[in-house]
């Protein structure tokens, strides 16, 4: 059998180069037969048949591995630049206001950021409305401390969340038409729903347009109705809220009516 021409890849798997005879002194004589071909993979030095795969699967794996990661890694230091600019009031174009938060300060941001992540803004800051001409957007009923992590959200998509700011957060998405900031919320609420939370998270998600943050906890309180009955959690949204026991009532029963077994004829 005539002795095979050997090749290697280096840098990218997914190109080849051939190899020299100096750079393979060990390698039988070299000759023209172009039909028979071996591939050496110049990362792990192991030979591979072009008919089976024609590159080192491994190597090449693990090459698209580590791109995978430099595009995250990438995408991680946009973000932090991002935020890092609201550091430098001087180079944003707006001011965000926690009307009627006793606790002085401001949040400063940019336009586009913020009408590239809301719809809401991006219909304050294109039109001709006081937000856009003043530079100046008023949020009632937020805090500061709120506020600040919701701007840092729409800049690097992160937020350090505890069931409070979780739903503050919430209130803010839902009011600026932030959905994935939304379902961030309900999500983290829900894995932390217990007993003692589901009439208020039920009562909280009702109003906020929470679905699935009221769907959980509804299921909750249906699955354990003798134990809602009679609890001073009961008796306070009875009093605030009647129209939400009707409802919770309604789901029971049904809930009941679904899982009862059929009459025997």
């Amino acid at each position: 059998m005539p002795p095979r021409r050997r090749c290697g890849y280096a840098a990218n798997p997914g190109r080849l180069h051939p190899v020299s005879d100096s750079d393979t002194d060990n390698y039988d004589d070299v000759d023209d037969d172009e039909d028979n071909i071996t591939m050496r993979c110049l990362s792990c030095e192991e030979d591979y048949d072009p008919d089976d795969a024609g590159t080192c699967k491994e190597c090449y794996d693990e090459a698209n591995e580590t791109e995978e990661e430099y595009k995250r890694e990438i995408e991680e230091l946009k973000s932090k630049v991002n935020f890092l600019k609201l550091m430098y009031p001087a180079c944003t174009d707006v001011i965000l206001v926690p009307y009627g938060d006793s606790n002085v300060g401001s949040v400063h941001a940019h336009k586009v950021i913020l009408m590239n992540r809301s719809p809401v803004f991006r219909a304050m800051l294109e039109n001709d409305m006081e937000e856009s001409r003043s530079g100046t957007i008023k949020i009632a009923d937020v805090s500061y401390d709120a506020l600040r992590v919701f701007v840092n959200y729409l800049y690097t998509s992160e937020a350090c969340l505890d069931d409070q700011m979780a739903f503050h957060l919430l209130v803010l998405a839902e009011k600026y038409e932030v959905k994935n900031l939304k379902a961030y919320c309900e999500k983290f609420l829900i894995a932390r729903l217990n007993l003692d939370k589901a009439l208020a998270n039920y009562a909280f998600a009702h109003q906020h347009n929470a679905k699935q943050l009221q769907d959980s906890a509804l299921a909750l309180i249906t699955d354990n109705m003798n134990k809602f009955i009679g609890s001073e959690g009961y008796a306070d949204l009875k009093a605030t809220n009647p129209r939400i026991v009707v409802e919770i009532f309604e789901a029971y029963l049904a809930k009941q009516v679904n899982t009862a077994s059929p009459l025997k004829t």
